[in-house]
């Protein structure tokens, strides 16, 4: 199988594992090693991005209340069941530190240092940016399996998608990329 780095997988409706029901995952590495991912498109609901700043000590208190609102209550993304306490930013390829961050594609980067946060925190950069706490992991072998088994379909990269739709509404316009709906994916008919 090609490498699907830089793609998106999506959970179909029967999927086993609770943790990835009605998942889109960017998928930032696939190959002979196995397959990394982040969940986009799940938030955590008690947890902005002023609480993670706050509990590393990125900034003094005053300095926080301060930061403009769509900075502060930035959402914190549940990006997967691995190292749930492990942060992860996926972001823009206009913001890049060598040797911390990670090249996914031309337009995208992978960074799980704390200057990225603070970068985004203080000084606007980069210009598009997601915070997650954990992710997905796969072994070798172990997503081509599942993609055959049909646990997942695939979606073409697409910015809107990443960056520019609600959280809420990712995983219906990740299927609608693809020209299905999550009736059209129904594992069981329905009768009134």
């Amino acid at each position: 199988m090609d490498s699907l780095k830089g793609q998106f997988l999506v959970a179909m409706p029967d999927m086993g594992d609770e943790n990835f029901r009605e998942t889109v995952i960017y998928l930032v590495g696939h190959g002979d090693e196995g397959a990394m991912g982040l969940v986009v498109n799940q938030s955590l609901e008690d947890m902005r991005f002023a609480d993670i700043l706050e509990e590393l000590k990125l900034g003094e208190q005053d300095e926080l209340i301060r930061l403009p609102p769509e900075v502060r209550d930035r959402q914190v993304l549940r990006g997967g069941p691995v190292q749930k306490s492990r942060g992860f930013v996926l972001h823009s390829s206009d913001y890049f530190k060598d040797g911390n961050s990670y090249v996914v594609t031309d337009d995208i980067c992978l960074t799980a240092t704390l200057d990225v946060l603070k970068s985004i925190a203080f000084h606007n950069q980069p210009a598009d940016a997601l915070f997650a706490l954990g992710y997905c992991g796969w072994s070798p072998g172990q997503l081509e399996q599942e993609i055959q088994g049909n646990g997942w379909l695939t979606v073409p990269f697409s910015r809107e998608l990443l960056f520019g739709l609600p959280i809420a509404n990712r995983y219906d316009a990740a299927l609608a990329s693809l020209g299905i709906t999550r009736a059209s994916l129904s594992s069981f008919a329905g009768h009134g």
